[in-house]
This record gives structure tokens, sequence and C-alpha cells, in this order.
């Protein structure tokens, strides 16, 4: 069966769902929403978990995740696809399975394995199925600095030159691209490199916000860098606007304070007024 052709940009995204509708697959959907793109999903797991903490998680069987994905591309017309949350290594091989199966394009990797809220999310083996079954998959990989430091089994990087070199050994594995965040470094700005297989390199800088809450951040920026490339964009414009736009969410994200905890960050920034009201 053939997809049919979309009326308007479609994006995937496949990930675990967040009860509190900070982060996962609430935050993705809601960041394509906000950039006018049509958003389908895939759930691989069910958290129990607020803005403290994740309480509980519970993996969706690796063949209804393939039957999710087969529904999915038999039918939409799917421009860009984000990965999130893949609790373990049965999950990651039927994601790669199912997106190899149907030639899916501009595959966006987040490979998240902690929670805001510190609960680790992936389980230690399943890191390895990562590099090996998703990295060659990849358009873009978009680790922080602890996340790079894992898949590459290393300490994380204090330095730009050590940021670098890790950008460099996670191309080699594979992937088209990678992003580095630096949301986890030191400093007043936090600072992003993003390094192709092609050998360019950019640093996108955006001055750092006072805030807790900060739920979501690295979901929200995948989704919307896959957002942008599900409407046609290349990649250093859609990376370089989806910043913009993260930053602006987390800006804004004390105007809408949700929860006791990291509240979420500010999806819809563009459309309310700073006191949190619609437009």
């Amino acid at each position: 069966m053939n997809a049919s052709p979309p009326s308007f940009p479609i994006a995937l995204t496949i990930a675990g769902s967040d009860s509190s509708g900070g982060a996962g697959i609430q935050a993705d959907l809601k960041t394509f929403a906000a950039h006018e793109v049509y958003g389908a999903s895939v759930i691989v797991a069910l958290t129990a978990q607020n803005t403290m903490r994740v309480a509980a998680i519970h993996a969706v069987p690796p063949d209804f995740v393939a039957a999710q994905i087969d529904a999915v591309f038999t039918d939409l017309a799917v421009g860009a696809v984000k990965i999130g949350m893949l609790a373990n290594a049965g999950l990651i091989e039927a994601v790669a399975a199912g997106l190899a199966r149907h030639n899916a394009r501009n595959i966006v990797l987040d490979p998240v394995m902690v929670a805001a809220s510190g609960a680790r999310l992936l389980e230690p083996d399943a890191i390895a199925a990562i590099r090996r079954h998703l990295f060659p998959l990849a358009t873009l990989v978009t680790p922080n600095l602890p996340e790079a430091a894992a898949l590459l089994d290393t300490v994380p990087a204090q330095s730009d030159a050590m940021i670098e070199a890790q950008a460099e050994r996670l191309i080699g594995l594979g992937a088209d691209a990678v992003l580095v965040k630096g949301g986890h470094g030191s400093g007043p700005n936090s600072t992003d490199l993003l390094r192709t297989a092609a050998g360019l390199q950019q640093r996108l800088a955006a001055r750092r916000h006072d805030t807790r809450n900060t739920h979501g951040t690295g979901c929200t920026l995948s989704s919307a860098i896959t957002a942008n490339l599900a409407r046609g964009m290349a990649l250093g414009e859609a990376v370089t606007l989806a910043k913009s736009y993260v930053t602006a969410a987390i800006a804004a994200a004390d105007h809408v304070p949700i929860g006791r905890g990291h509240g979420p960050v500010h999806h819809f920034h563009h459309w309310w007024d700073r006191d949190g009201g619609p437009k």
C-alpha cells in the first residue's frame, strides 16, 4: 500500500509517554503543532511520572511497536522521524528494523538516558544497541554532554576541544551529523556543537535562563528539528531555528508554572501572552 501525499508536513515521534505531559510523546506532539506540522506517534513505553519523579516504566512489546510503525508508514507520508526514549535493546532493534523496512528519512535520534528528575530511562546494555542499530540510520544524533560520554564510554567533555573530539567520534559511529548539546556545561551561555560527516562545524550559543522548569528540553529541541526537517529545511537551518525556539520556550517557562518539581518548557510561547493566557 502506498502512503498518501500529505496536504501539509507530517512528522512521526517514536518515544515514551510522559503522564505529566512535559516530555516524551506529549512534548513532541506539542512541538510539532507549534511548528504547524501534523504529528503521528509510536509509543514504545508508558511512564508513571510527574515533574518530581518517574515512579514506574512499562515497556511496550517490540512486536506491537513494529505494528504501530507499519500502521503509520503504510498510510501517512512521513517527512521526518524523531526517536526519543527507547527503554531496552529489544525496542531499539524493533524500531531500527521498522524504519529500515519503510525507508524512513530525516531521522533525528535523541538518545534519552536520564530524566530531568534523575531517573534512568535506558537499560545499560541498550547503549550498545543504539550505537549498532540506530546510528547508521540517523540523519542527526542529539546527545547532551553526559549522553555523548555514555555513548562513547568515556567522561563528559569539559572543554571545547573535548566536545569537538567526542563529536568526531560520534560521527564515526555512522550518523550523518551530531549535535552535542551544551546545556549541562557551565558559563553564561549554553553552546551546542553541530558537526556533520562532511566536516562542517557550527556552534550555536544562547544565554542561559535561571529557571528550574526545564522538563522536556531535550525532547522539545529534537522534535523542533524534526518538524523543521519535515517542512523541507536544510539541516543547518532546521537546527538553528529549533535552538531559537527552545531557548524562547525555556525563557517563557516560568509564566506557565506546572507542578512542584521541574516543570515543562512553554511550547506555545509564540501564541500566548507572557502572563500565560492566549493572545
